[in-house]
């Protein structure tokens, strides 16, 4: 057999990958970076300092914010635990058809029911215009607290003569409309209910803290006014269905179940009737705060320096690039 002579062929339509050794021209080499931003220090320096300086005076001119908060106990468990609660199970079909909510049924519960309306826009629109607190929540400007007292923007609010000069477009109006106010006091004002222990803490954001707890004191007391009323007018139409059916029925056993669910409707009024903390009972108190809660003046400073230094540090390999490129 003859020997052939085997010697490797390359194809022009593929080529070879790039040869060893070789650097790629889109590899990124640090050494050339740190000399880059070496070479535009002072340009960093600058940059940095000018931000610093501004989140200085930003943070300096932002107004104390102090909060008041109290905490809750929902005091339906006191209420709920015998009397309609006891005739669910019993007579829950016939309470259902008299339109009775007995409770224990699946139903929302109460406490639920009063933190949503506490965040309703109509429970807020209320209780901005039942307390006339519309100009401390869209107008104040500052807190003087050697005289306890509010300024307002005047650009805004006349103080003098209790009137809105502000200049807006349609549709708005100078005087702020509830839907603008339901805004900013959503804001300010938050209830959370603790999933471990359902106890609920109302607090209240202002640039005053004796309004501050003053406003958690009265949306306290109003959303226990609230829910009062609402369970008050439902146990009263609840009594003049009932008492129609008792004088429409004859059977013995259907007009004992009825002068029962009668009687557990009267308790219900009597029980709101009796006591000031129907939905909610104060455990710890709001306070007037005596130290701010916010702004954080230091973190405001470090996080605006920090910003400046890293827009400092991006234009300058920005500039250095685009050059480069050119």
């Amino acid at each position: 057999m003859t020997k052939q002579n085997l010697q490797p062929t390359y194809d022009a339509n593929f080529p070879s990958t790039q040869p060893m050794g070789s650097v790629p021209d889109d590899e990124i080499d640090l050494r050339e970076l740190f000399s880059v931003i070496w070479k535009g220090k002072w340009i960093i320096i600058a940059i940095t300092f000018v931000f610093a300086v501004a989140s200085v005076v930003f943070a300096i001119s932002q107004p104390n914010i102090y909060k008041s908060e109290a905490l809750l106990s929902p005091a339906d468990a006191e209420q709920g635990g015998g009397g309609l609660a006891a005739l669910a199970g019993q007579f829950g079909g016939l309470a259902s058809m008299a339109g009775i909510n007995l409770g224990g049924g699946g139903g929302v519960d109460k406490t639920q029911m009063a933190i949503e309306v506490m965040k309703s826009r109509q429970f807020a629109s209320e209780f901005i215009q039942k307390h006339q607190i519309l100009a401390d929540l869209m107008a104040a400007e500052k807190w003087d607290m050697q005289t306890n007292t509010l300024s307002y923007d005047n650009e805004s609010y006349d103080s003098a003569n209790k009137q809105w000069v502000r200049e807006v477009k349609p549709p708005f109006k100078p005087e702020p409309s509830m839907q603008e106010a339901y805004k900013v006091f959503s804001k300010i004002v938050a209830v959370n209910a603790a999933k471990d222990t359902g106890m609920v803490t109302v607090s209240v954001e202002h640039l005053s803290p004796a309004i501050a707890q003053q406003w958690v004191n009265w949306l306290v007391q109003d959303i226990n006014t609230v829910m009062k009323e609402r369970d008050v007018a439902e146990a009263i139409k609840s009594t003049e269905f009932l008492e129609s059916k008792i004088q429409q029925t004859n059977v013995a056993d259907i007009r004992s179940i009825l002068y029962k669910l009668v009687e557990e409707q009267a308790k219900t009024i009597m029980f709101a009737e009796v006591r000031d903390e129907y939905v909610f009972k104060t455990i710890d108190p709001a306070l007037i705060p005596e130290e701010k809660a916010k702004p954080k003046r230091a973190l405001i400073c470090v996080l605006g320096t920090m910003l400046g230094g890293m827009l400092g540090v991006m234009f300058v390999l920005i500039r250095y690039f685009v050059k480069k490129e050119d």
